[in-house]
């Protein structure tokens, strides 16, 4: 993220009364983690000390200082995980995946994390992957799981126009991945987010092929509305920090599966999109 592109998202929050949280936000749902030199820039821009900045990014386990990886794996820690053989099974998924809990592969395909709770405490050991909780894991099940994780939890395998294609994306909060199975637009299955709008709120959903601009939504979103997008599981903004190159509206960011992140323009009737896959493998 460019210095002045911090710049610009950090005014853009203040003179909008936001907080620093919203701040941190926008510029992890960028990127997937705090970069040092965002923080030196959101400390010099609103003037509080660097210290202050880091103090709050290392509190809440929604924000990360390094990189992760583009699958996140959570596993409980907590008591009742713990004796039906949780560590045995954070052991397991460390060998597989050559890294210990709080690391990334370094081919950035996997972090590993453990949490306190996940709230499932009779279904333990509970494992969490991109936002799918997985119960009562044995050690016996953590290699098909992570092969599982590979191909992606919500693989869709579609023949689309040679024009057009067909991604997958989540959460850049939360990694759940945002394709609903059981909504189709183009004859495949659908992104479905929540959004909001003069004061109605509602689903909406959009093609997941690429250069398809086909959306179905709740409510009729007159055109020229900017709307409010929000992941449907953890209920996060999607609010990047990139206006669109054709309407200046905000660009809503959507992490790409396999690698990269796909922008729409949150003003209905816009076409302004934007995929970024450099640095991929695709």
């Amino acid at each position: 993220m460019k210095t002045e592109e911090v710049a610009n998202l950090t005014e853009r929050h203040l003179k909008a009364g936001d907080g620093l949280i919203s701040i941190l936000e926008d510029i992890q749902g960028k990127h997937g983690y705090l970069p040092e030199e965002a923080l030196r820039e959101v400390a010099e821009q609103t003037g509080r000390s660097l210290v202050d900045i880091y103090g709050v990014a290392t509190f809440y386990r929604a924000f990360s200082l390094t990189p992760r990886g583009r699958h996140l794996i959570a596993v409980c820690s907590g008591t009742a995980c713990h004796v039906r053989g949780g560590p045995r099974v954070i052991k397991e998924i460390e060998q597989q995946l050559g890294i210990s809990a709080g690391e990334t592969t370094p081919d950035r395909e996997f972090t590993l994390e453990t949490v306190a709770c996940l709230g499932a405490c009779a279904l333990g050991p509970v494992v969490v992957i991109d936002g799918h909780y997985l119960t009562k894991v044995e050690t016996t099940k953590v290699k098909g799981i992570i092969e599982q994780a590979r191909k992606g939890l919500d693989k869709v395998e579609v023949k689309g126009d040679e024009r057009v294609f067909p991604i997958e994306v989540s959460c850049p909060r939360c990694n759940h991945s945002l394709i609903r199975s059981d909504v189709l637009l183009d004859g495949i299955p659908a992104i479905r987010v929540t959004v909001a709008f003069d004061h109605k709120h509602g689903w909406l959903s959009i093609s997941s092929l690429y250069g398809s601009y086909t959306v179905s939504s709740k409510h009729h979103i007159p055109e020229d509305t900017i709307v409010d997008f929000f992941c449907p599981h953890c209920h996060a903004e999607l609010l990047g920090g990139t206006m669109c190159p054709e309407c200046g509206a905000p660009m809503v960011p959507m992490i790409v599966r396999g690698g990269g992140i796909v922008q729409i323009c949150s003003r209905r009737g816009c076409k302004g999109h934007m995929l970024d896959i450099s640095g991929t493998n695709l």
